[in-house]
């Protein structure tokens, strides 16, 4: 069984989530409403996971994920939340989120979720939003995503669940080297400089949700 945190202000939420959570292997072994509670319920526990809402009692969870991460290093923290703003979503991965979800998700997707975690993964599943007006920033972003190809926008899409050079070798079907072209490559075309960077990127502006699908090749 794996030992898990919940750190949410909603009581009936929380208490049914516990319950079947509990149906998949997740023991939560305690449940947390405010920042402090939750810092100091790692702190006590040192759980394997935590999942965590944003809009916690006393404050904002996402801003406090740096302290949440010092009070258990080894935890694998998870935002749990209903807010899908993409600037949010970029900040947690920024402060070492290892996922970001929206509570509209199935209990077994969450379940598939916390376990690609703790396989390794950065997992990140939000609802299609409503199309909005774009801002130049973001306009400019899909202008440079345009350019990526096929195999660079599959590179993309995993740098984002978090998959390192080996893993994208073998989901991908080809050599590291190639692998390592394909990053660099559109490393290039983003404009950006690291790998995480570039999942920040992307996700920030919605590049993966926007971009038109393409068969893959090499």
């Amino acid at each position: 069984m794996t030992d898990l945190v919940l750190c949410d202000d909603h009581a009936v939420f929380a208490d049914a989530l516990g319950t079947v959570l509990g149906q998949h292997g997740f023991v939560v072994r305690a449940v947390a409403d405010t920042v402090a509670a939750s810092v100091a319920a790692l702190r006590r526990m040192r759980p394997d996971l935590c999942l965590l809402d944003r809009n916690l009692a006393d404050g904002d969870g996402v801003a406090a994920l740096g302290e949440l991460t010092a009070a258990s290093p080894r935890t694998k923290i998870l935002v749990l939340t209903a807010d899908d703003d993409p600037e949010v979503v970029a900040r947690a991965l920024d402060a070492g989120a290892a996922g970001y979800l929206h509570k509209t998700g199935s209990v077994r997707a969450l379940a598939q979720a916390l376990r690609r975690v703790l396989d390794g993964e950065v997992v990140v599943d939000l609802p299609t939003r409503n199309r909005a007006p774009r801002s130049p920033e973001v306009l400019h972003a899909h202008r440079l995503a345009a350019h990526l190809t096929p195999r660079e926008r599959q590179c993309l899409a995993l740098l984002v669940e978090g998959a390192g050079t080996a893993a994208m070798q073998r989901r991908m079907g080809i050599s590291s080297t190639t692998v390592r072209t394909h990053v660099q490559a559109l490393l290039t075309k983003l404009g950006v400089h690291s790998r995480l960077e570039a999942a920040s990127f992307a996700v920030r502006h919605r590049l993966l949700a926007d971009l038109p699908d393409r068969a893959t090749g090499t």
